[in-house]
């Protein structure tokens, strides 16, 4: 047999998964399974104290490498460090969508616009309804996420069920509720300010738009004063995956698609799966159910499964009936609350939030197996919703 030959049969059924717009999800999917397992078995203490081990014990957040102050164990480098990266392509998403994508003018942006706030806004009271009056309330965050990769990846397994006008609404829908999350983290989940390095920071963003603003093209000299913000923005206080989105907004517009294109395999193939790794490795309690019966859990499943499809509906609906916007071409309310059922899949940014939004170990294992649990029912609940509604087209 001819060795290239070999090698081809060999890497093609590898390099077709990888451009299969289901792998993100099945990756992820994956990913989380195994840290689940392993955290719940003898390797347990092994494994979790890898990403937990601290390089300098009386550092807290920080440890000084040549007076450079850094994250302090794996878990915050991946948190902190590789995530910016996960948060430069979101930001590029949402740039490119803004400037010549679905969110591009005011009429094709309102639907969705409209869709992500009731996403966000129903989520977050619900579970204020639930914890609103206890030492939780600082949790409302954690429900308002859409996980774009895993969303888009269950609409996907449809096929021609769905229309695409459909996928791009919930692309949209899904970018504009990453905006949103990303905005609270920076105003509502920032807890000590240092403003030298917050002016340092904002310094070198104005430097960035101003190359942007003079049309500078070397990405290089863009990407080493990013590097300088991340730094200025993790001593600042405000959450380091800030300087990613910040970073991309100054990105010329021309650099976008090369990026986005770039990125896409090690961003979705790399650091999302080893944060999943890194997050998802809770050891679940002895009691497995009273986990899932604290007014935490209530909060966020109930935001997630059953806040999503109602805000997301409710907003789409009050805007067509006051003919501010249309439904997307070839779609059903059917089909727009069978999309919000799906948008219910938080994921990777409710985890996200749920690291920041509790201290404490255990709410944030409560927190985190609710997230995965709801991001679970609402998945399957909204596939299954869609695919019975909708015939093949």
């Amino acid at each position: 047999m001819n060795p290239g030959s070999f090698k081809n049969k060999l890497l093609s059924p590898i390099f077709q998964f990888l451009h299969d717009s289901r792998a993100v999800g099945i990756v992820l999917i994956a990913c989380t399974i195994i840290s689940l397992v392993i955290a719940n078995s003898p390797w347990q203490d092994a494994y979790t104290g890898f990403f937990n081990t601290l390089f300098d014990p009386a550092g807290g957040h920080h440890y000084d490498y040549r007076g450079l102050h850094l994250p302090n164990s794996w878990l915050l480098w991946i948190n902190d460090g590789f995530m910016v990266v996960f948060f430069f392509l979101v930001g590029l998403e949402i740039k490119r969508e803004l400037t010549t994508g679905e969110l591009a003018s005011f009429k094709q942006s309102l639907l969705p616009i409209l869709a992500a706030l009731g996403g966000m806004a129903a989520p977050a009271f619900i579970y204020f309804l639930f914890n609103g009056s206890t030492p939780y309330a600082h949790g409302w965050g954690i429900p308002m996420a859409t996980d774009i990769a895993f969303s888009l990846g269950i609409l996907s397994l449809l096929g021609k069920r769905v229309p695409l006008s459909l996928k791009i609404f919930l692309t949209a829908l899904a970018i504009i509720d990453d905006l949103g999350a990303i905005l609270a983290i920076a105003i509502f989940y920032t807890e000590h300010l240092q403003m030298l390095y917050l002016y340092i920071g904002a310094g070198i963003f104005a430097l960035l738009l101003l190359m942007n603003y003079f049309k500078v093209q070397r990405l290089l000299l863009y990407l080493i004063p990013g590097v300088v913000l991340w730094y200025c923005i993790f001593n600042s206080g405000i959450h380091a995956t800030i300087a990613g989105v910040l970073l991309a907004f100054c990105i010329p517009l021309n650099k976008i698609h090369t990026l986005e294109h770039n990125l896409h395999d090690p961003v979705n193939f790399l650091i999302m799966p080893i944060f999943a790794l890194a997050n998802t490795a809770i050891e679940f309690p002895a009691d497995l159910l009273a986990a899932f019966s604290h007014s935490v859990s209530f909060g966020i499943i109930a935001g997630l499964v059953l806040g999503k499809p109602l805000g997301i509906f409710l907003f789409c609906f009050i805007a067509v009936k006051m003919k501010l916007a249309n439904l997307p071409a070839n779609t059903s309310w059917k089909q727009v609350w069978g999309v919000g059922m799906i948008a219910g899949v938080g994921f990777t940014m409710s985890i996200f939030i749920a690291t920041l939004a509790f201290k404490p170990v255990d709410i944030q294992v409560v927190s985190v197996m609710s997230v995965i649990l709801a991001s679970l029912l609402a998945g399957v609940a909204g596939f299954i919703f869609l695919r019975v509604i909708n015939k093949p087209l």
